[in-house]
């Protein structure tokens, strides 16, 4: 296979929004959606929690309702597609995990049902169904912005739970898998967990539309270069 010189050419965003609840996920997401341009698809896991912010701009909504399998939200995505949008909100991606129907719960079935109550063993069930997601995510042709909860994380001292900070309700290592990911606060500033794209600052900051237009600039900067010569 030849090798080939490296471009960002038209890439496509893969954002994570983490936050706990009231901490403006959603709203964060439209913005950015927004400034990204285009046709906006909603997946909305969290009972019409989008349609509230509708005063924002043009974006379409589909209620995704229990079970929440992971191949409910891969469909999705493909119907989002398929349909010409071109930046899809996945709002959010913990109910794939930790819904009702979704891979926690999916695991616990398999294994009363299949495994004689090994949880350890259900995970072959269930795996390829996560991965097969993650895939779906990776591979669309639009941008993805997925927001995910978060649930406050404790860790052991000396046999008493301590609390450590804030965790998302999603498998671990999932955040590896997108371009950035934004921590959002109580009191609705974003911070920068992870970043491939050097465009945010190391301070707390809000999230507007501008961010949007940031990041598809960043997105586009070698198609520009090369349509420019």
């Amino acid at each position: 296979m030849p090798f080939t010189k490296a471009k960002r050419t038209n890439a496509k965003l893969r954002l994570a929004i983490t936050g706990s609840a009231g901490s403006g996920k959603t709203f964060g997401a439209l913005l950015i959606a927004l400034g990204l341009e285009g046709k906006i698809a909603v997946i909305d896991t969290e009972n019409g929690s989008a349609d509230l912010y509708a005063h924002l701009g043009d974006y379409d909504t589909c209620q995704l309702t229990p079970p929440f399998d992971p191949r409910k939200y891969i469909q999705t995505i493909h119907e989002a597609e398929n349909e010409g949008y071109n930046v899809i909100i996945i709002d959010s991606l913990s109910h794939e995990w930790a819904g009702e129907g979704g891979c926690l719960d999916l695991q616990a079935k398999i294994a009363a049902t299949k495994y004689r109550g090994n949880t350890y063993a259900a995970w072959r069930d269930v795996t390829p169904l996560h991965n097969a997601l993650v895939q779906a995510v990776l591979a669309s042709p639009c941008h993805i912005i997925a927001t995910i909860r978060c649930k406050t994380d404790y860790a052991n001292d000396n046999g008493k739970p301590v609390k450590v900070g804030l965790a998302p309700v999603q498998r671990e290592g999932l955040d590896y898998e997108f371009t950035s990911v934004l921590d959002i606060s109580q009191n609705h500033l974003a911070t920068v967990s992870k970043d491939r794209t050097g465009l945010f600052p190391d301070t707390p900051f809000s999230i507007t539309p501008k961010v949007g237009e940031l990041l598809l600039d960043w997105l586009n900067a070698d198609y520009k270069n090369e349509a420019e010569k």
